[in-house]
């Protein structure tokens, strides 16, 4: 394999000349960075990675955890984490926890072993509902730095990428509010995380302000068939007009269900829901999501980290909170 000495010797220049000219440095003319790319593109020279990450003690890779590949939304989030990466010279290496604690921590303490220069982390459910910090806080104090997304851990000095999951479902309750609906219903499988909570104090906040509907809560588990718990409730709670989905598929199964009982869509029940459009489009009508933003939540992550990384952490934590906006279908009165 060539490398740049014998690049150099051939091209009768230092081997710092040739350095910079691979790297499109302004301190080498137009002619000489063309008479170094023409001969290392014919010799197809590769830079050793290992050896520039060991000279300059960066490996221009970034860690991504995320707690489960097959959420829409998290893949979102990944995809735009890596175009993000890519168009600042960096590369990714991603780990999925598959909501553990455990898996969590092996991930970080596996790519922090010099294979990575910071880190970009939706925190693990287990970890969420156990309140687990220290490896957080222990990657951190090593050096790496550390971005979390959506789901965070609020007392863990870092950067974070957030939405603004309490207002979007305030706003989404006052808005069926308006339509005069009297019996709005919250539905959610993720009371046990830090969003989860957000959505659903959001939705109360919005009936406390009225004064005359209690919330009518219905929390999801793994262990529970959702079709059947959802038509339950429908059938426990009637005349429901409004419901509220804080996780992907609670205002799908929703709209399906309603429709079985004999309910129209939006005529006698309005439904709002968290969701990417490809869940939104398995009911009839389809469902009014609150739309996220993955692309703009993983593209600010990544600036976020670059900048810390680049500014060697001398600069004041932030938190980027990216606004929901609301896609309507006919699943609400217009």
């Amino acid at each position: 394999m060539v490398t740049l000495k014998q690049l150099a010797k051939e091209l009768n220049v230092s081997i710092s000349t040739v350095s910079k000219a691979l790297n499109n440095s302004e301190e080498i003319g137009e002619e000489t960075v063309k008479r170094v790319k023409e001969l290392a593109a014919l010799y197809n020279y590769k830079p050793n990675k290992v050896a520039l990450s060991l000279k300059q003690n960066k490996t221009k890779t970034i860690g991504v955890i995320i707690p489960d590949i097959l959420n829409h939304f998290l893949s979102k989030v990944l995809f735009s984490i890596e175009r993000e990466a890519t168009k600042h010279g960096y590369n990714i290496i991603t780990c999925i926890s598959n909501e553990s604690l455990e898996k969590e921590k092996e991930s970080l303490q596996l790519l922090a072993n010099g294979s990575v220069d910071g880190f970009i982390l939706s925190v693990a459910k287990e970890t969420q509902v156990k309140n687990e910090i220290e490896h957080f806080k222990n990657t951190i104090s090593n050096g790496l730095p550390i971005v979390m997304f959506d789901r965070v851990a609020h007392d863990v000095l870092c950067d974070k990428v957030i939405v603004d999951d309490f207002e979007a479902t305030y706003h989404a309750t006052k808005r069926m509010i308006g339509e005069k609906r009297n019996k709005i219903a919250f539905f959610s499988d993720i009371e046990d995380l830090s969003v989860g909570k957000l959505r659903e104090r959001g939705y109360k906040k919005a009936l406390e302000e009225i004064g005359n509907q209690a919330p009518l809560l219905l929390h999801l588990t793994n262990k529970d068939d959702p079709q059947k718990k959802i038509k339950q409730f429908f059938k426990k709670n009637k005349g429901i007009d409004g419901v509220i989905a804080a996780d992907s598929s609670s205002g799908v199964i929703a709209i399906n269900t309603a429709v079985n009982l004999g309910l129209k869509v939006p005529k006698d029940i309005s439904v709002i829901g968290f969701s990417s459009k490809a869940v939104s489009n398995h009911s009839i009508p389809k469902l009014t999501t609150i739309r996220q933003h993955a692309k703009e939540i993983g593209a600010s992550a990544t600036q976020l980290l670059i900048q810390r990384m680049q500014n060697n952490g001398d600069e004041d934590v932030k938190t980027k909170i990216v606004k929901t906006s609301l896609v309507q279908t006919k699943s609400v009165k217009k």
